[in-house]
């Protein structure tokens, strides 16, 4: 995890960035946590849209669970309430 070590990032100016409206469900097999993201695309009917998939996120879990508390803890610092709690 982030924590025990310090991470070397290298900077990639050709990564891509990816956008995505939902995280369209969650799996954990065999120690990899695989999350399917989806977007709103237009269809091919008037005025129809719906949830394509884009892309699905593996990480192994010790990795998904590092993802899941930083960005708990980020949301939290930036003065948002996560789904469920109550604000103070």
């Amino acid at each position: 995890m982030a924590d025990e070590q310090t991470l070397r990032i290298i900077a990639n100016p050709h990564a891509q960035d990816v956008f995505a409206d939902a995280a369209a469900s969650f799996s954990l097999i065999g120690g990899v946590v695989r999350i399917t993201l989806t977007a709103v695309r237009p269809l091919e009917v008037p005025g129809g849209s719906g949830h394509v998939v884009i892309g699905q996120l593996a990480m192994p879990l010790e990795a998904a669970q590092g993802l899941s508390v930083g960005l708990y803890d980020f949301l939290k610092g930036q003065g948002v309430v996560p789904s469920g709690e109550t604000a103070q």
